[in-house]
């Protein structure tokens, strides 16, 4: 579909580039350089400043740094071999067509690929369109099928602002702000059709026509699509459609939600893929369902009940809410507004369209929903962990009245992460030393993770305490800027250099702070909280960061008393930091520095989580409420004592909200007086925790071969993009059967 005669922005940023280092060009227009253990220079060593000034974008880093520096970089000779070195592996990993995918599933063809819909991608800090789990796990699941060699698209928007900016002002209320994203600096391609002009796809809107283009993002072997409605030929309305995340109101989240869905299918079409299957990672996507079906009655002529078992047999659904108030419903003069001259392109009347995705068939009032209209129109469904999925059964009972709870067809798949992102090139280069140079191409088996004990005590303490201290670092230059940027007095200011001790135990909390998070949990006793952080021999600090939804008052409200708190008691003053506007790079510096990375949400309102899987892969060990997938992964010996981290309120649960804060919180203290704090402090003479290390290992060992992406993939391939394959991979969890 593209000109011949085009030059790509590949193309011509190599052209500006000196002959020694064009290949940066390839590099930099594709995200798999992400998850090399060169991540962490191969760029920044070209100038530091600039690189952090553009938010570690090499597009925008190689178009700003000036020639005389590149020059200099290209008659250096370590410089020029490691790119040499990286763009050889780049093209081996580009070129190789043996695949672990192509040798298990090769009914999974590229000519017939599975085209993934997700309302957010999480790449990388340099793409901000994503906003929190939902899309770090989308940008995960893409990678590894990169790895894995799935023939995968993906398709998502391109919003201009992305999710908000976070800024707290000096009474420590969440202020949000956006700021916009340059499309033509990113790693970003805009498709063209053959004769060179902009590929664009049209679709109704709110009773106006509405053009969308198509940006591509290269992840390793696998293209994400972005839909994009900022063009001239728009009403001005229509073109901020794609500029906020999760902003606006119902009638903005339905509009986006058409593009995503309609938009995303005609998108498809226009680039001349046709998918074998179409995989909506939650209900946001649903309306592709629809278009599907929309084209396959215009192709066939047959009605729509006619066709719907040819819909559902390509169509498959993951689900991400564990409550129903969570699933997004419009009610059904929106749906009036938005689809009356579509249902009749699919030969339905308004009642038989509505009742796509109507809970309770025939009640006028009853809303349209679009994980109801994904239940209906797939042919797969699955939660997120093995709870999760539990949990799915029972609240979607009600649309199947014939079925006992039990046999409800929603499966699970546990979530994972991807290894090479989230593992600390430090610690990775341990894994290569004594596990193996190539442990990432065999992170789902065990018995490799099992050689994580040959590992010296002293080896792995030693390299956890670099990246605290690097966590240490970005965090006081976080909050010195935040300080700055509010005008605070210079005292204050200064004080951030002081702030946080690399000898101190360290707890991580990142996360939305959404009420039921429970970010307060840890200082719902203040006294029993201040002893606690406030010892003198075996102190405790915590980082805090995560942002609150704009219209999420009560969430803002848990930020201010947290930096209340702190100001209230200037003897933890240097014990508790908030760092401000969470995004990747903070999160990956705070899942590979932390000792403990806690998770108190309310149960079972964690559908899943992965923050804490990625603080395995880098020696952290989890405390956490019995929710989601630490349901899987706590493992206890013979006395019922952790052995890969702890269980707050053990299986406690009560619809008493207060009362389980209370059991809660007392299950969290009593944990860090009798058992976190005694076993990190518990040093020999070189300041090395054996017992600690010990339960590090375990963590890794335990969890690393089950909770990454790796094993997820295989098990979409084996369970629902090609059901019965055999993987090859040590699979761990099995699914309810996806039956219909």
């Amino acid at each position: 579909m593209i000109h011949p005669a085009s030059l790509t922005p590949a193309d011509k940023l190599r052209d500006k580039l000196p002959v020694s280092l064009k290949r940066l060009a390839d590099l930099a227009y594709n995200y798999w350089w992400s998850w090399t253990p060169e991540r962490l220079s191969l760029f920044q060593t070209i100038n530091p400043d600039v690189w952090d000034h553009c938010g570690h974008n090499p597009v925008a880093l190689l178009e700003a740094v000036s020639y005389n520096r590149l020059t200099q970089l290209s008659q250096d000779p370590h410089y020029i071999k490691r790119v040499k070195a990286l763009t050889e592996e780049f093209d081996r990993y580009m070129a190789a067509q043996d695949t672990w995918a192509h040798r298990v599933a090769p009914q999974i063809s590229a000519d017939r690929p599975v085209a993934y819909f997700c309302a957010e991608f999480g790449l990388h800090e340099s793409l901000p369109i994503y906003s929190g789990g939902l899309g770090i796990l989308a940008g995960d699941h893409l990678k590894s099928a990169s790895d894995l060699g799935v023939p995968m698209v993906g398709i998502g928007l391109l919003y201009r602002q992305g999710y908000f900016h976070q800024r707290l002002n000096r009474q420590g209320w969440q202020e949000d702000f956006y700021t916009d994203n340059v499309f033509e600096q990113l790693p970003l391609e805009l498709m063209k059709n053959a004769q060179g002009d902009v590929l664009a796809i049209e679709l109704q809107v709110r009773h106006r026509m509405v053009k969308a283009q198509i940006w591509r993002v290269q992840v390793g072997r696998v293209s994400l699509y972005l839909l994009d409605t900022d063009r001239e030929d728009n009403d001005p309305i229509d073109r901020w459609l794609t500029g906020h995340l999760y902003g606006g109101n119902q009638e903005t989240r339905i509009a986006q939600e058409v593009v995503l869905g309609i938009g995303g299918v005609r998108a498809l079409e226009a680039l001349g893929i046709q998918p074998g299957i179409y995989h909506l990672n939650e209900g946001h996507a649903a309306f592709c369902l629809l278009e599907v079906a929309r084209l396959e009655v215009q192709r066939t002529g047959k009605s729509f009940y006619d066709i719907e078992a040819s819909v559902r047999d390509r169509c498959v659904f993951t689900t991400h809410t564990p409550v129903p108030a969570g699933h997004d419903v419009f009610s059904a003069d929106l749906i009036d507004s938005y689809f009356a001259s579509y249902w009749d392109q699919m030969g339905l009347s308004r009642e038989q369209f509505l009742s796509l995705g109507a809970r309770r068939l025939g009640d006028p009032w009853e809303p349209f929903g679009m994980t109801v209209l994904a239940l209906r129109l797939c042919r797969s469904a699955n939660g997120v962990s093995e709870l999760h999925g539990h949990v799915s059964r029972k609240m979607w009972t009600i649309l199947y009245p014939d079925r006992t709870e039990d046999n409800v067809p929603i499966g699970y798949i546990t979530n994972g992460v991807h290894a090479p992102t989230w593992t600390a090139p430090l610690i990775g280069d341990l894994y290569t030393e004594y596990l193996g140079a190539d442990w990432q191409n065999h992170a789902t088996d065990p018995k490799l993770w099992a050689k994580v004990d040959q590992i010296p005590d002293e080896e792995l303490w030693w390299r956890h305490q670099a990246l605290k201290e690097c966590l240490i670092a970005h965090t006081r230059t976080s909050v010195k800027q935040a300080r700055q940027e509010r005008g605070e007095d210079w005292e204050h200011i200064q004080a951030a250099d002081r702030l946080l001790d690399p000898n101190v135990l360290t707890i991580g909390f990142a996360r939305r702070f959404s009420p039921y998070k429970r970010g307060y949990l840890l200082l719902r006793e203040a006294e029993r909280a201040l002893r606690i952080f406030g010892n003198a021999d075996r102190p405790v600090q915590i980082v805090f960061s995560g942002k609150a939804h704009p219209a999420d008052e009560e969430g803002k409200r848990i930020i201010q008393r947290l930096m209340e708190w702190c100001r209230q008691h200037p003897e933890i003053l240097n014990r508790v930091a908030f760092v401000e506007n969470y995004n990747i790079y903070t999160g990956q510096k705070l899942v590979q520095g932390v000792d403990v990375w806690l998770n108190n949400p309310r149960r079972p309102l964690e559908a899943s989580g992965t923050s804490g899987q990625k603080v395995c892969f880098n020696g952290g060990i989890n405390c956490s409420v019995f929710d989601g997938w630490w349901c899987e992964g706590y493992k206890m010996d013979a006395n019922g004592k952790g052995l890969n981290g702890w269980a707050i309120g053990e299986n406690a649960n009560t619809s008493d909200q207060d009362l389980q804060d209370k059991i809660d919180s007392e299950s969290l203290y009593r944990l860090l007086e009798e058992e976190i704090v005694p076993l990190y402090y518990d040093q020999d003479a070189s300041g090395v925790s054996h017992g600690w290390v010990k339960m590090m290992k375990e963590s890794i060992k335990t969890n690393a071969p089950a909770f990454n992406t790796d094993r997820m993939i295989a098990d979409y391939v084996a369970q629902v993009y090609a059901p019965g394959t055999k993987s090859g991979l040590e699979l761990t969890f099995a699914s309810v059967p996806h039956a219909r």
